[in-house]
């Protein structure tokens, strides 16, 4: 378990010896304010403080003496005066539940209510899911027990070489030959790296920072750190049920050769857990570990691909705060958005392999709308599994605890859904997750049809034989139907991300490496989707002003280019807006203070960025080098916003269409379509808007 839950102390403050303790009744010197105030600093919403400990600052009132104490008991002995004034301080040994500070002047009080959880969590995300298997040996920390898989801090030392590697350095006082430097604000520092790992959240966690000779501390900070934090996301989407034996990675030259500290953990990592509000939870609840460590954050920068990015647009909207600028990487708007495509390339694979043998490639690139049809298929191959019952359950998950309907129907369920549990329910009929996946009155192949790619009687085949998923993902002849409970709440709980909450008020620069075309058959993480998080950013606010789209190509060097200037963009971009004190709410700084370099464009060559503006469907430079199919519910008819998760239905009209069916084939998509086709023109069943952010399951 992390260190910090050993701590018992009323007032376990991590000091630095080099900082004179500020007598419990000193006045206070330089900063004069009019009112005493008390604030939690390591988390900024004191409800959800964890782990027995949090980081206070109060700022007093004039010169008067202060006194603070926690729960009763003085603790300002432990508080450092800051430059500024304040007191500074971690005050620990908080009892679980609520928890009162309170900061004292003659004639003034101020009081902070803190509740504390347990550091093994859950804070906000609910139920945990049992049983949870442990990975800690994975990162060369002991073997750890469900359900907590705790186990102890341990802190390690890299250096980088001169090289450009980096490795271990057992001794951290010492100098190797071929240490490198790092530049931290203009002035070089030997390039040490301390790591730190350990167990939150039921998770592994990983910070990596420069480390200038002394024990990191929150009132004292390193001199080797720029006051700023990199939080790192992984990618994929499965089930869960285990620990995770990767982070998002913390061991990144771009950053920590700045002076940038790097954080991660197991459960940022979606194909661990795809959940976005565990990731939150654990990030949040890291993030917190962190400034109680190192002090406070000046901003911290989301970064990641593929999942990586989902969470970082999933967090930002819903737990604004935890990063304040994302630079989400080939990215997806979410989880439930994607699985509809995903859902559809298994079954057309399925149709295109028995009755659409005939079905050319060009006819199969239509039907499913991606550049290439192979996208289709690494889609299926890759993450349709997701879907099943027990086809993607992680190793670490032994078989004899695997669901199966006959000898264990009480075992884990390696569904993708599984994580949406809290948030969906479960289907008492079935044992599984409300699903709210659904293809019912989907006319695939539309818009092949109105193209001429596809004859009448061949959309008529497709429609009527591709059939749907069953609970346990099975390839069934119904078509797929969700349920209305599980509908509600992806909306009203923003799982499906609507981009109308703390998305419009995050500064965006969407990494879009173009793979539309990479290496032997296409990859999933195809261009349209970043066009799709600025449809709904743009349905929402009415501007997707703070968000900007750079593609580039997946080569090394232009990769490593495209990299290196999001990054140093998003940096000026979230310093400028920390010093606007203009009285602007956030929303507006954001788009004011972006930098006048920075905008949409492309990467024509490693030393080749050029600004235009990126539209779908593409124009310009950049759409000729890099450009822009749709997807199957797209070539389906569905919007660029991509938010329907079950369409609204109208009566078959084929009027509507621009050829002639015959009787039979009337008769066919009649049958087929019985309730009616899809109206994207109308509010998706279930649509509305997000209750809000910061929504708890605990």
């Amino acid at each position: 378990m992390a260190d910090r839950r050993w701590r018992s102390a009323i007032a376990c403050i991590a000091l630095a010896t080099a900082v004179p303790l500020l007598p419990a009744t000193a006045a206070y010197g330089s900063a004069s304010h009019s009112r005493l105030t008390i604030e939690s600093v390591s988390n900024p919403r004191p409800q959800f403080v964890s782990g027995g400990q949090v980081l206070i600052r109060v700022v007093p009132a004039g010169s008067r003496p202060t006194t603070v104490s926690a729960n009763g008991h003085d603790v300002t002995s432990g508080l450092r005066r800051q430059s500024d004034g304040s007191l500074l301080g971690v005050v620990g040994g908080l009892r679980e539940g609520a928890n009162t500070l309170e900061a004292r002047q003659s004639g003034d009080h101020a009081s902070l209510r803190v509740t504390n959880h347990p550091i093994t969590g859950p804070v906000l995300s609910g139920r945990q899911q049992l049983p949870f298997y442990c990975e800690t040996q994975a990162f060369g920390l002991p073997a750890a027990s469900q359900p907590f898989c705790s186990a102890p801090t341990q802190v390690s030392y890299q250096y980088r070489t001169t090289a450009g590697a980096y490795a271990p350095l057992a001794d951290p006082s010492s100098r190797p030959a071929d240490l490198a430097t790092a530049t931290v604000n203009g002035a070089k520092v030997p390039y040490i790296v301390r790591v730190e790992r350990g167990t939150i959240d039921r998770a592994v966690y990983e910070i990596a920072a420069l480390y200038d000779g002394a024990a990191p501390s929150p009132v004292a900070p390193d001199r080797s750190w720029n006051d700023r934090l990199v939080y790192t996301f992984g990618g994929g989407c499965n089930a869960g049920y285990h620990q995770g034996s990767g982070t998002g990675g913390v061991l990144n030259d771009l950053f920590l050769g700045q002076g940038y500290a790097v954080a991660s953990s197991t459960l940022n990592v979606l194909d661990n857990n795809c959940s976005p509000i565990i990731s939150a939870e654990a990030a949040m609840m890291v993030k917190e570990h962190f400034v109680e460590t190192y002090g406070p954050v000046a901003h911290t920068i989301g970064w990641g691909g593929s999942g990586g990015a989902i969470q970082q647009y999933d967090i930002a909207e819903n737990y604004p705060g935890i990063v304040d600028g994302i630079i989400p990487g080939v990215s997806f708007p979410d989880p439930l958005s994607t699985a509809g495509p995903v859902s559809d390339c298994r079954l057309l694979d399925r149709f295109f392999a028995g009755p659409g043998t005939a079905f050319t490639d060009a006819q199969k690139k239509a039907i499913a709308g991606f550049n290439d049809y192979t996208t289709c298929v690494s889609w299926d191959q890759t993450f349709a599994s997701r879907s099943t019952a027990t086809d993607s359950c992680n190793a670490a998950i032994p078989v004899s605890a695997r669901w199966d309907p006959v000898t264990n129907p009480g075992g884990v369920k390696c569904n993708s859904n599984e994580q949406f549990v809290n948030q969906l329910g479960r289907d008492p009929r079935t044992g599984f997750v409300r699903s709210p996946l659904d293809n019912v009155g989907v006319q695939y192949g539309l818009a092949a049809l109105k193209a001429k790619a596809i004859t009448p009687a061949e959309f008529t085949a497709l429609n009527t034989a591709i059939g749907g998923l069953d609970y346990t993902g099975k390839p069934v002849a119904q078509r797929l139907a969700a349920d209305p409970k599980a509908l509600n709440t992806v909306y009203a709980d923003d799982l499906v991300n609507a981009a109308s909450q703390g998305l419009r008020q995050t500064p965006i620069i969407d990494q879009r490496t173009d793979l539309d075309f990479a290496g032997p058959g296409n990859d999933i993480h195809t261009t349209e989707w970043s066009f799709v998080m600025r449809q709904r950013l743009l349905h929402a606010s009415g501007t997707a002003a703070n968000q900007v789209i750079i593609e580039s190509d997946p080569t090394t060097a232009e990769a490593t280019a495209a990299a290196v200037y999001e990054f140093g963009a998003m940096e000026r971009w979230l310093t400028a807006i920390d010093a606007d004190h203009s009285g602007r709410d956030l929303r507006h700084k954001v788009v004011a203070d972006r930098p006048s370099d920075l905008g949409d464009g492309c990467y024509l060559s490693a030393t080749e960025r050029i600004r235009e503006p990126l539209t779908y469907p593409a124009g310009g430079q950049c759409g000729a080098k890099y450009p822009v199919a749709a997807n199957t519910r797209m070539a389906a008819g569905e919007s660029l916003s991509m938010d329907a998760m079950k369409c609204a239905l109208k009566p078959l009209n084929f009027r509507d269409y621009p050829v002639t069916f015959t009787a039979e084939e009337q008769k066919q998509l009649r049958s087929t379509f019985r309730t009616g086709v899809c109206d994207y023109n109308r509010p998706a069943v279930g649509q509305r808007r997000p209750i809000g952010t910061w929504l708890s399951y605990k």
